[in-house]
C-alpha cells in the first residue's frame, strides 16, 4: 500500500507540474527575432496534448504499481464499478490532493522566477463564468464537466477492461484526456479531476478557492454515473475486484 501511495504522490505532481505547467509557463511566449516579435508558445492545441502526455507517461510508469489513478473521480468510478477496493479509496484520494499541492507549489517556484509572474492571472485554475477562459456559465461549467468525466472513465472502464486489446491502455487513456482538453478548455479550463483543480487552487486562493466545489462535485458525479453505466453495458466487470 506504501508504494501504491507513494506512486499516487509522484504521478499527479507530475501530472499537475506538466499539464498546468504547460499552461503558466508555456501556453504565451514571445520571442523577439531582430524587430519582430513571434508567439512560440504551444497554445490551446499544446497544452491539451500535455495533460494527455502526463497521465500516458505515467500509466506506462505507474500503472503496474497503483494503477496510476492520480485523479479522485478515477478512484470513485473505479470503486463504484467493482474494480477498486473501497478500503483504499479515502488513502488514494489523499496521496492525489497531496502530489497534487506539490506540482502546483513546483510550478509556484519555477513561475515566480519571472518578473511579472502572478497568480491572479489563472495559474492553471479552474473556474466559471467571469472566470471562465470564454466566460461560460456556472450551468455550461457544470454540465460540460460531468459530461467530459463520464466519458474520461468510460475509456478507463473500456481500455483496461481485461476483455480490451493488452497493452494500449494507455495510448486511449491519454488520447482521450487530449481530446476532453481540447473540447473544453475554453468551457472551464477543463477539471475532470479534484486534485488537479485543487493543488493550483490552493496555491491561487481567493476566487479559485470559493469556485473549487465545482471541481469536486461535476467530476464525482459522472465518475459515479460511468461506474454505474458500464458495467451494465459491458456485462460482469473484468479486472481488478473489490475485496
Amino acid at each position: 500500500m506504501k508504494n501504491k501511495l507513494i506512486a499516487e504522490f509522484f504521478g499527479t505532481l507530475w501530472l499537475v507540474f506538466g499539464g498546468c505547467g504547460s499552461a503558466v509557463l508555456a501556453a504565451k511566449f514571445i520571442a523577439t527575432v531582430g524587430a519582430t516579435p513571434f508567439n512560440l508558445g504551444i497554445g490551446l492545441v499544446g497544452i491539451s496534448f500535455a495533460f494527455g502526455l502526463t497521465v500516458l507517461t505515467m500509466a506506462y510508469t505507474l500503472g503496474h504499481i497503483s494503477g496510476c489513478h492520480l485523479n479522485p473521480a478515477v478512484s470513485v468510478g473505479l470503486c463504484v464499478s467493482g474494480r477498486f477496493p473501497k478500503r483504499e479509496l479515502v488513502p488514494y484520494i489523499m496521496a492525489q490532493v497531496f502530489g497534487a499541492l506539490a506540482g502546483a507549489a513546483v510550478l509556484w517556484v519555477v513561475a515566480s522566477g519571472q518578473a511579472d509572474f502572478s497568480t491572479a492571472n489563472g495559474f492553471g485554475c479552474n473556474g466559471f463564468g467571469e472566470h471562465s477562459p470564454a466566460h461560460y456559465s456556472l450551468l455550461s461549467g457544470l454540465v460540460a464537466e460531468v459530461l467530459l468525466t463520464f466519458f474520461f472513465l468510460l475509456i478507463i472502464l473500456g481500455a483496461t477492461d481485461q476483455r480490451a486489446p493488452q497493452g494500449f491502455a494507455p495510448i486511449a487513456i491519454g488520447l482521450g484526456l487530449t481530446l476532453i482538453h481540447l473540447i473544453g478548455i475554453p468551457v472551464t479550463g477543463v477539471s475532470v479531476n479534484p486534485a488537479r483543480s485543487t493543488g493550483p487552487a490552493l496555491i491561487a486562493g481567493g476566487w479559485a478557492l470559493q469556485q473549487l466545489w465545482l471541481f469536486w462535485a461535476a467530476p464525482i458525479v459522472g465518475a459515479i454515473l460511468a461506474g454505474l453505466v458500464y458495467p451494465a453495458m459491458a456485462g460482469k466487470p473484468s479486472g481488478e475486484k473489490s475485496k
